[in-house]
């Protein structure tokens, strides 16, 4: 089996891609995968996309030049789909919900094909840790010599840029919460549990684990019924940007604004924002505040 290609391979100024060549797409949930595919297209890639059934939007089957539905077990069926269609470059966009692995019959449920069952039982025996699953799917899929590229190499321009985001911007107390949740969230990045924690008065409210940072953040809502907590979403220290790259949305802001929140703090050139502009509108309009930096400034801010 040849070896998994290294980070490093995979970075935008190492790669190039030429126009019209074949890119395929692996698709979870979200907007992440239909703003990859407008991207791809525009820049004149032949995009052959797989939408994981049940979690891929419908509307992605008419943004890529072809198109197949798969089933979340069907790593095989996968493997076959894009060797068929001679594609040995894809991207992973979009959230696989883990939830689906904890039902009551799960086998029954997803019924797995063979390949499923090999990297389920090679790779991922030890533990079902999200980087221990996408990479179990890496690993399964470069046996047939297709590689997985990071989403970023082609539309880089979704990272967030540095600086204050909105109108709004953290009090002193807020600061604090975030300096005291940016350490807190690089530990369960550390640990592969999540990316996000919600704080209030220096105390942690909730923690992301695999129900994702909307449910986390209404979690809190729910915790804290005073509301005014600050979100702290940032990348793990050993972050692999060819999957779970932090992704905030309009949905995000949506999120916050039911629960309470007041402030997001996300890590600068780590972090995509999905449809920029329509986020930072929604922001201004219910007074929330975003800011994107680095860990040295989240705790210089509370030192000056």
């Amino acid at each position: 089996m040849a070896d998994i290609l290294p980070l490093r391979e995979f970075e935008p100024s190492q790669r190039r891609y030429p126009p019209g060549m074949r890119v395929g797409l692996l698709a979870g949930a979200g907007r992440f995968p239909l703003v990859f595919a407008e991207a791809a297209r525009a820049q004149n890639y032949e995009l052959f996309g797989m939408g994981v059934i049940g979690m891929a939007d419908e509307s992605l089957a008419g943004m890529c030049h072809h198109y197949s539905p798969v089933p979340l077990a069907r790593i095989g069926q996968a493997i076959r789909w894009f060797k068929r269609n001679k594609v040995d470059q894809v991207v992973m966009a979009g959230k696989i919900e883990k939830t689906v692995l904890f039902q009551s019959n799960r086998i029954w449920r997803l019924m797995p094909d063979l390949r499923t069952i090999h990297l389920w039982l090679r790779y991922a025996c030890e533990n079902k840790k999200d980087d221990t699953l996408l990479l179990a799917v890496i690993r399964e899929f470069e046996r047939d010599r297709i590689h997985f590229a990071s989403a970023l190499d082609f539309c880089p321009e979704l990272l967030v840029q540095h600086g204050f985001l909105t109108r709004r911007k953290p009090t002193a107390a807020q600061w604090k919460d975030i300096a005291f949740g940016w350490e807190m969230a690089k530990e369960i990045g550390r640990l592969d549990i999540g990316q996000t924690i919600i704080v209030n008065d220096t105390a942690v409210i909730a923690v992301e684990a695999i129900e994702g940072t909307d449910k986390a953040i209404l979690r809190a809502g729910e915790l804290c019924k005073r509301g005014g907590f600050t979100v702290v979403k940032v990348a793990k220290p050993q972050q692999d940007s060819r999957f779970d790259v932090p992704t905030i949305g309009v949905q995000t802001l949506r999120s916050m604004h039911e629960a309470g929140g007041r402030v997001l703090a996300v890590e600068a050139g780590q972090t995509i924002i999905i449809d920029e502009p329509e986020v930072l509108e929604l922001a201004d309009k219910l007074g929330i505040a975003i800011v994107s930096l680095n860990a040295e400034e989240a705790q210089l801010r509370v030192a000056c």
